[in-house]
């Protein structure tokens, strides 16, 4: 593993990048969220801008559940210097009573469970593959970043299980956990070939070689269209460009490439026009959190050779 005192980006400029990447990619996306590739080209022809709009009528640069739910999840961690159960639980509970923008069906469940039982984890769901837990997973990948990989997936879990349990889905999240972790060392070249491989190895349904148009919230379906994206295109831009204008669940691959790429690329590779155009709130707010947890992962770190 390259050591990451020599990383020529530097962690901060890394976990900005991916703070600063999954909400811009939200953001980008959720323009054209549930519009198929060819209603995207028909209304912008290549979708490139955060102009807000879409389905559920956004300002320019507002984000939806994705960058709020992370947020949360983020707080939840910062308050208790770990991940507890009901503290992530009762910080999704405040974030669902706000009354957000937009809230899936699962997350929504896994909420009301909580709030009737008290009990901050679902019953395992062989129906339950969605993507709403990995879209949220970032501030678990900063905490454990240089801690031993059994408390990153530790605590993928146990954030994941609030709302979604369910084999596929938590292989799919903590292998993207484990590609931000990667990249976050400065290491994403060498690892992410293989991390990708070893998931499509123990759940073949992720291997494909149709390209991922139109992705539903099915996370086999939303990763499919990430890594390719992430495969092709030749930077921060190109990546995101390329997965949103893939239409379906596009605030959510959005939200998902924008974290991987960012965390590979560093915040300086994210377009300034995109940095600018987002909201200057949850601009701040992730900004702030993401050198939060750095601060708390030296704490789990495990030192250096």
């Amino acid at each position: 593993m390259p050591d990451p005192r020599r990383d020529p980006l530097g962690i901060e400029q890394r976990a900005l990048g991916a703070y600063l990447g999954l909400a811009v990619g939200d953001a980008l996306g959720a323009t054209v969220e549930f519009m198929t590739p060819r209603e995207i080209a028909h209304h912008h022809q290549l979708h490139r801008e955060i102009i807000g709009g879409g389905w559920l009528k956004l300002k320019p640069g507002m984000v939806t559940d994705d960058t709020e739910m992370t947020l949360a999840l983020g707080d939840a961690i910062l308050a208790r210097g770990e991940v507890e159960a009901h503290a992530v639980a009762t910080a999704f509970s405040d974030w669902m009573r706000a009354k957000p923008v937009d809230i899936g069906a699962t997350v929504r469940r896994g909420i009301s469970q909580f709030r009737r039982t008290g009990e901050p984890r679902v019953a395992e769901n062989p129906h339950g593959a969605g993507n709403g837990a990995c879209m949220r997973c970032l501030p678990i990948a900063l905490l454990n970043w240089r801690a031993p990989e059994h408390r990153l997936l530790e605590d993928a879990r146990t954030q994941a299980h609030v709302t979604h349990n369910n084999p596929q889905a938590d292989a799919g999240g903590e292998t993207v956990l484990r590609m931000i972790t990667a990249a976050l060392r400065g290491d994403a070249a060498e690892r992410w070939p293989g991390l990708i491989a070893e998931l499509e190895q123990r759940y073949p349904e992720y291997a494909t070689k149709r390209r991922g148009e139109n992705p539903s919230g099915w996370i086999v379906e939303t990763l499919q269209a990430v890594f390719q994206g992430l495969e092709t295109a030749q930077n921060f831009e190109e990546i995101l460009v390329d997965v949103v204008n893939r239409g379906g669940d596009a605030d959510t691959t959005g939200a998902i490439a924008g974290m991987l790429a960012g965390a590979r690329y560093g915040v300086d590779a994210i377009p300034e026009r995109w940095r600018k155009a987002l909201d200057g709130k949850v601009r701040k707010a992730c900004e702030k959190q993401a050198r939060a947890l750095l601060q708390i992962a030296e704490q789990r770190a495990t030192p250096l050779p």
